[in-house]
């Protein structure tokens, strides 16, 4: 493997200064052309890299965004970075990511490694243990360092910072509505993310749904946990003892065991039980039967917003800071053969 030289070493080889070498390289109007030409092609027989971090020193920036994603397995971080990458692309960015792996830790760590001069700014979504302990300090020092943050779909609400969400309590409103208009009235609620912010969120609104149309809130129907492998079995128990004709499931690995689940337990579905979850990836779309109905959030825009807002701020050459955003990006049911078709004079929303 050839060593790369260093601007300190082509300078000594040719005797000129660090700064004429430099300049050579960046093609200033101080230097001649012969000077260039030769200072550039010595460069590139020593196999010349220059640092990237060591760039652009006068405004400090890399041009690189960190991103720092919970989950790897989850679809909806995949859609996501591929918006940020799309823009930061565009714009002449380059996407480090990393994985948090739920980890506070992992997190507070990853933060530390980053802001050191290697990223511009990160784009984030916050770990299950650090909503869980409700410990988002690490953050708010970073930002206070100078290195501004967007958070999306999981949040810090104490964090002053630009935000993209989706419409989490609308959507728990709006899903548990659609299944009531299908006619269902025992609708179990399914969540393995009762640790997390969007979890609570979308809880409220099925909650909200149901008061509004006068069902009464029958707990045995209704499972909230932090542990995907305790959901199942509790799913399981709800199947065996209760009457349900509905189930809204907060998480993607949620609505999958649930159909599961209930296809196991002798329910035809959609004849017997509509089933609704939140999220849209390959495994509820395509590789189900029945193939799942779906809320859609739109990872792909999110990961655009989330983008295009952190590289306006890094560029924003104004001495006052532009206020901190939350956009709020709508979610879309998608209609697929998990769950009935609404009935001829039922209420239109």
């Amino acid at each position: 493997m050839k060593v790369k030289a260093t601007l300190k070493q082509i300078a000594k080889e040719l005797n000129v200064s660090v700064s004429t070498v430099s300049k050579a390289l960046n093609d200033s109007p101080e230097i001649s052309e012969l000077t260039k030409v030769k200072i550039k092609e010595y460069a590139k027989l020593k196999n010349y890299k220059p640092n990237v971090i060591g760039l652009n020193l006068k405004n400090r920036k890399t041009k690189t965004i960190g991103v720092i994603i919970p989950n790897i397995l989850n679809s909806f971080y995949a859609k996501v970075f591929s918006g940020i990458e799309k823009v930061a692309d565009k714009k002449g960015y380059n996407a480090i990511t990393c994985i948090s792996n739920e980890s506070i830790v992992k997190e507070v760590n990853t933060l530390e490694m980053l802001s050191n001069g290697t990223i511009d700014g990160f784009i984030l979504s916050v770990s299950e243990e650090a909503q869980k302990l409700q410990d988002y300090s690490h953050f708010s020092d970073i930002i206070n360092e100078g290195t501004p943050i967007v958070m999306f779909d999981r949040i810090a609400d104490e964090i002053d910072c630009d935000k993209v969400i989706v419409d989490d309590f609308d959507s728990g409103i709006n899903v548990t509505q659609h299944l009531i208009d299908l006619g269902c009235k025992n609708i179990a609620l399914i969540s393995s993310i009762e640790n997390l912010s969007v979890g609570k969120l979308r809880t409220e609104g099925y909650l909200k749904a149901l008061k509004d149309n006068g069902i009464p809130i029958n707990e045995n129907i209704i499972l909230r946990t932090d542990c995907e492998e305790d959901m199942k079995s509790k799913l399981e128990v709800i199947f065996a003892n209760n009457k349900i004709d509905a189930v809204f499931a907060l998480d993607e690995n949620d609505s999958v065991a649930a159909l599961r689940i209930a296809i196991k337990n002798g329910y035809n579905v959609p004849k017997d039980l509509s089933i609704i979850g939140f999220a849209d990836g390959i495994l509820a779309s395509r590789r189900l039967s029945p193939s799942l109905t779906t809320v859609s959030q739109h990872g792909v825009e999110i990961g655009e917003v989330a983008a295009k807002l952190l590289i306006d701020r890094l560029e924003n050459e104004d001495e006052i800071e532009p206020p901190y955003e939350t956009v709020v990006i709508k979610t879309k049911l998608k209609e697929r053969e998990s769950s009935r078709s609404k009935k001829k004079g039922s209420r239109k929303k």
